[in-house]
């Protein structure tokens, strides 16, 4: 995986014999998007990733779609959590803990993260149905995690209540964004310091 870092932006690059990923952010931008990764839902829930964080986001992702989606979306969860993991360096003045409760419609879904370093994925979100479109809704689990490990987040993720797929994995990702909005601001009052007693964040923070 090769990566350049800079500020607070990241370009992170994975080629495997199933994928080839590129992705690059800047933590600190206004939301703009150029998301292409050869599945229509998952670039429209990256675009809602970017836009409600204000995370800059360019991803490109080729993948072995011939035989499912599973390995492009697994590895675009992947360098999207490498890339923000680079991006913000050693946490300095971040103010690491937010949460958010997103409505859509019918649907409530609630999410909370630490950006801590430490990564742990609680996921209790279900779906009804096995697809949306061509995509299977199990997947959406494995961007997730994929996310959350590679990210050094831990990330809880709660569907309170809805009917409808599409707006249960929306709101999860605007969810996310949001929770990461606001957790990795920098701090005015503590710009210089790491939020931990400890003086350090990961996994012994």
């Amino acid at each position: 995986m090769l990566a350049e870092t800079g500020g607070r932006t990241a370009t992170v690059e994975r080629k495997t014999k199933e994928t080839e990923v590129f992705v690059s952010l800047d933590l600190d931008g206004t939301g703009d998007y150029d998301i292409d990764t050869g599945i229509g839902f998952l670039d429209h829930m990256l675009e809602q990733l970017s836009r409600h964080s204000l995370i800059d986001l360019k991803v490109r992702a080729e993948g072995d779609l011939h035989i499912d989606f599973h390995h492009t979306t697994e590895d675009t969860g992947i360098v999207i959590g490498e890339a923000l993991r680079r991006a913000l360096g050693d946490l300095k003045g971040i103010r690491r803990y937010a949460s958010a409760l997103i409505p859509m419609d019918e649907t409530l879904t609630r999410c909370a993260i630490d950006v801590s370093g430490r990564p742990y994925l609680i996921w209790k979100v279900n779906f009804t149905k096995p697809k949306l479109g061509d995509m299977d809704t199990e997947l959406f689990r494995e961007w997730f995690q994929a996310f959350a490990f590679n990210a050094g987040i831990t990330l809880h993720m709660e569907n309170l209540y809805g009917e409808n797929n599409h707006h249960i994995v929306e709101s999860s990702f605007k969810a996310l964004a949001r929770s990461l909005r606001d957790a990795i601001e920098i701090d005015p009052r503590k710009a210089d310091a790491i939020p931990s007693t400890k003086g350090m964040l990961g996994t012994n923070g």
